[in-house]
């Protein structure tokens, strides 16, 4: 018998049905909650870039017609399996970019699902394991099923709408900081200041390392300042390559587009390492010489595995870390996208989950 009560099989959402082209209301449905499954009412989901590269056709054409991006999911939970232990109806939960993987390759049983070997589920645009034949829709909806141990506890102490981003983003910038030893004693460069490196700086910052912000224009100085790094430099004319040669312990590269990795990589100093969390999908040359110098390392990181988002969470609350966000509503996320591009969000938008069902005059 299953705990709690049943929400609508259809739900009101808005997705792409072709590359390049607007968002739309659409209505879809979600299937039937299984004995490990719940159900959840999506009171906030962030907007990641990511989800503009699937409808911006950068990862090529749409896995699924229509598509329903969005993987930063914050809700209520309304309905739980018979066979739930981890959650209970009512509880506040988040839901990340994956919803299944094999549970059984060498990566899974490490914990680390989101490189499980034989492909992990998103929450959007995947062939869903629950449901043959069907696709994984996301978080831009009212509301989701899915199996309780890819759901996550929403501490009760962070702002369920600033921790929506920390689903992707905070998981993205936490999992390599902390891979990669940011403590105390330590020297990290965020490059870039958006939805990722704000999170970076701010994660960094709680990890007790020293933060600089590497920016191509004094622009973003003041905000640097204000999210708590402690120094800041310009790339633009090409001096803080030789000015901060061989000074950090980490670079995050956050940003999403290519970068000179040469000039990056000799900012680093022995054994230091320069990690890519940025999507893009155009190349970046890479010389070896700078990483045979200093015994150098460049690496790249995905998100993180279940419990260590759970564990980025509980670290987020106890350090008061959240992002700083723009609330939207659903009838907004076309324009966001736009503004997103422009570089115009501070610094990363969230679509109120209300909105999707009964938009605001």
């Amino acid at each position: 018998m299953r705990k709690g009560f049943t929400v609508p099989t259809t739900v009101k959402a808005f997705g792409a049905h072709a590359v390049r082209q607007p968002l739309v209301p659409l209505t879809i449905q979600r299937r039937d909650v299984g004995p490990h499954d719940v159900k959840l009412d999506i009171l906030y989901c962030g907007i990641c870039h990511s989800d503009m590269n699937y409808v911006g056709g950068e990862f090529g054409p749409l896995p699924t017609n229509p598509l329903v991006p969005g993987h930063e999911i914050v809700g209520r939970v309304t309905e739980t399996g018979s066979e739930v232990t981890r959650h209970q109806v009512g509880d506040l939960v988040g839901i990340g970019c994956m919803v299944n993987s094999c549970r059984a390759c060498e990566n899974c049983r490490a914990g680390q699902e989101q490189y499980c070997l034989n492909g992990h589920t998103l929450v959007f645009g995947s062939p869903d394991p629950a449901e043959p034949g069907a696709h994984t829709q996301g978080g831009y909806s009212e509301a989701i099923v899915a199996p309780e141990d890819s759901v996550v506890r929403i501490p009760d102490t962070l702002d369920p709408a600033a921790a929506a981003p920390l689903l992707c983003a905070g998981i993205t910038v936490y999992a390599p900081l902390k891979r990669y030893g940011a403590a105390p004693g330590t020297k990290v460069a965020v490059v870039g200041l958006g939805g990722l490196g704000h999170l970076g700086v701010k994660m960094a910052k709680a990890m007790g390392a020293e933060v600089t912000v590497l920016s191509r224009s004094d622009r973003k100085r003041e905000a640097a300042a204000t999210l708590g790094a402690d120094h800041y430099a310009v790339t633009g004319d090409g001096s803080a390559f030789t000015d901060l040669a061989n000074t950090f312990d980490i670079i995050l590269n956050t940003v999403s587009a290519p970068v000179a990795l040469t000039d990056y990589l000799g900012m680093l100093r022995l054994h230091g390492t320069m990690v890519s969390v940025g999507v893009t999908t155009q190349p970046m040359p890479l010389d070896v010489f700078p990483l045979l110098q200093n015994g150098r390392a460049y690496a790249g990181s995905l998100f993180g595995g279940i419990a260590e988002t759970q564990e980025m969470l509980d670290f987020a609350a106890e350090h008061g870390v959240s992002a700083d966000i723009e609330l939207i509503d659903a009838q907004d996320i076309n324009t966001a996208y736009e503004r997103i591009l422009a570089s115009d969000v501070r610094y990363r938008f969230v679509i109120d989950g209300r909105t999707f069902a009964e938009p605001k005059s």
